[in-house]
């Protein structure tokens, strides 16, 4: 149970992630005059609904695991953000960000054995 709640976590960062990149992308970005506007929209307000839910998550989560397991567990958000980074914005990912991305990984493997 406690891994499906920090997987529920990992999946609401990353996808209040999405919603922030897809908000700000909408926009033009954020700049000094349209800060109210961005704060205002849709998709940062459901990315800021998403990371609340994230945080109610990872407090179960830390009442279930020891935080040396569950913190670097949780760092698999950023290998997935980088994926989704690739498919769904057609971003240019580098050689040393994929290696970094194996790197969470192994280093999330190496945590998770009991």
């Amino acid at each position: 149970m406690a891994y499906a709640l920090l997987l529920g976590n990992i999946l609401c960062l990353v996808a209040g992630q999405m919603a922030w990149k897809l908000g700000l992308d909408r926009l033009g970005g954020l700049g000094s005059g349209n800060w109210l506007q961005a704060m205002l929209s849709p998709l940062i307000l459901a990315g800021i609904g998403l990371y609340g839910i994230a945080t109610v998550l990872w407090l179960a989560v830390l009442s279930r695991l020891p935080l040396s397991a569950a913190y670097p567990l949780q760092s698999l958000a950023y290998a997935l953000g980088l994926v989704l980074a690739w498919q769904l914005f057609g971003e240019a990912i580098p050689l040393n960000r994929w290696i970094g991305c194996a790197v969470i990984a192994a280093g999330a493997l190496i945590v998770s054995w009991k």
